[in-house]
């Protein structure tokens, strides 16, 4: 399934607007992530934990978007906007939604 953030698809017609498809996650951050990623933000550097956190989250909400586009019978989500929100207690809301399309290609 191609999936894309841009409104068109280079080298393929989009014959079918299926409709909107999203996918949430919604992790936290145990707290001794919390503890390593407060001495990185000490010490400078990157945060390692957190960063796998957020790509696991990303991925998970992606995958969650793309099977509810094949349940539409859909062969690519255009237009894909990704958003990145903290909640209460350190949690992390991961939220993807696009536009799932029969797209052939050319």
């Amino acid at each position: 399934m191609i999936v894309t953030t841009t409104n068109t698809l280079e080298g393929h017609t989009i014959t079918e607007y299926m409709g909107i498809v999203s996918g949430e996650t919604i992790i936290g951050a145990n707290v001794f992530k919390d503890f390593f990623a407060s001495i990185t933000d000490i010490v400078g550097g990157r945060s390692g934990s957190y960063e796998r956190v957020l790509r696991e989250a990303k991925a998970t909400a992606m995958s969650e978007m793309e099977m509810q586009a094949r349940a539409f019978g859909a062969t690519a989500v255009i237009g894909i906007d990704l958003d990145y929100e903290t909640i209460r207690d350190g949690m992390l809301m991961v939220t993807v939604a696009g536009t799932a399309v029969k797209a052939v290609k050319d």
